[in-house]
């Protein structure tokens, strides 16, 4: 498949990038897509929630009422997961959510999601970019010239820009990456995938094996 590179200005440069149909092009997984953001989101979760048991709460531990006479039901402890204040049952524990995949599936589901974006014509390639200073200002309006601005963007680059992630970081629609931080989610996330050229060299030689 190939592609147009443009500028920042939005304009095409006249140079063209091939997108190998190794990456770009394959039949996608649907369920290698599940697996791989199942387990992105899951390595999200910190598993510090944590509820009390009975043998964990502070109270006395006498006998409320007498076993028999009262006329209602049987009571040994104020802990009792039946009173209010009294231990849970079952409550969560601390727990470490985080799974192994294999990394050919993991690699397929990249190459899946992005031959999805491939599909769909959501992917523009730019020519490398650098910016001299940090302005927010300068990335807004490069994505406006791209008319993106209203679309959530994720931005690949070869490697890492601090002034790009900078004067990107405020902006609610937009996310800036290195090529080798790229995952799944992140992908299908965005409705419009900008890479630039380096980055494009980048995934290939990592996901086309």
């Amino acid at each position: 498949m190939e592609i147009n590179v443009l500028n920042l200005s939005g304009k095409e440069t006249g140079a063209k990038v091939q997108l190998p149909e190794s990456v770009f092009g394959v039949e996608p997984n649907d369920h290698a897509i599940y697996l791989d953001v199942k387990q992105f989101l899951a390595n999200q979760r910190q598993g510090t929630h944590k509820s009390k048991q009975r043998n964990e709460i502070a109270g006395s531990t006498r006998k409320l009422h007498k076993q028999k006479g009262t006329g209602g039901a049987r009571a040994g402890s104020i802990k009792s997961p039946l009173f209010n204040g009294g231990g849970r049952v079952f409550g969560p524990q601390p727990r470490d959510y985080s799974f192994k995949l294999n990394k050919k599936l993991k690699s397929l589901a990249r190459k899946s999601a992005l031959s999805y974006k491939a599909q769909d014509n959501n992917i523009l390639v730019l020519e490398d970019i650098s910016f001299d200073a940090i302005k927010t200002k300068t990335y807004v309006k490069m994505v406006a010239d791209l008319n993106v601005t209203d679309v959530k963007t994720l931005l690949v680059l070869a490697s890492a820009n601090e002034n790009v992630y900078l004067s990107s970081r405020n902006l609610k629609k937009t996310k800036v990456i290195t090529a080798d931080q790229l995952n799944t989610y992140d992908v299908l996330n965005a409705g419009k995938l900008l890479l630039t050229e380096g980055a494009v060299k980048t995934l290939e030689e990592a996901l086309a094996k």
